[in-house]
């Protein structure tokens, strides 16, 4: 399957949350409520973590997920800040793209050219310093195009300017 080719005209979202309907969905709810797109939450898609055996139970999504994102010119990981980071659910999401280098090799090369958005919220001021550097490279390895990252703080007024701004470049890619 080509990427260039056979994708989606609507971003994938992929949420990675301890909760359904969180803040982090309502974010991803304000943020592309004009836009029109999939909506992945990975606690309904079980993703296994990382092993060098390979050997992952008959229910692990994966490879399914992987073969979703090819699908989509746009990719939007969204994740709240939990410690300073990704989410949990998201990190085995992220240590699963492994899988991209070496059994799966094929699947991994064809996310070249697809581009990648990072929305997600927290309780600190400012997006803690770092966070965004696992997304930024992991999409990098893969010769991907980081956008943008928007990050809303529950303590500061909602950024309509910077949404409004997100959604448009969704919008143009799809």
């Amino acid at each position: 399957m080509s990427s260039s080719t056979s994708a989606v005209p609507r971003p994938l979202v992929i949420i990675g949350s301890a909760r359904h309907s969180g803040d982090t969905h309502r974010l991803v709810a304000q943020v592309l409520a004009d836009v029109p797109h999939t909506l992945v939450d990975l606690l309904d898609w079980p993703v296994a973590p990382y092993n060098y055996q390979n050997d992952y139970p008959s229910e692990d999504a994966f490879q399914h997920l992987a073969e979703l994102m090819l699908q989509h010119q746009a990719i939007v990981f969204a994740t709240p800040v939990y410690w300073y980071s990704m989410s949990g659910t998201m990190k085995t999401f992220f240590d699963r793209f492994t899988n991209l280098t070496d059994t799966h090799k094929q699947l991994g090369r064809q996310l070249a050219g697809k581009h990648a958005f990072l929305l997600t919220i927290g309780s600190d001021q400012e997006l803690p310093e770092g966070f965004e550097v696992p997304f930024r490279r992991t999409v990098e390895y893969f010769h991907m195009t980081f956008e943008v990252t928007l990050y809303q703080s529950l303590k500061q007024p909602f950024p309509e300017e910077e949404v409004r701004q997100l959604a448009h470049q969704l919008r143009g890619l799809c």
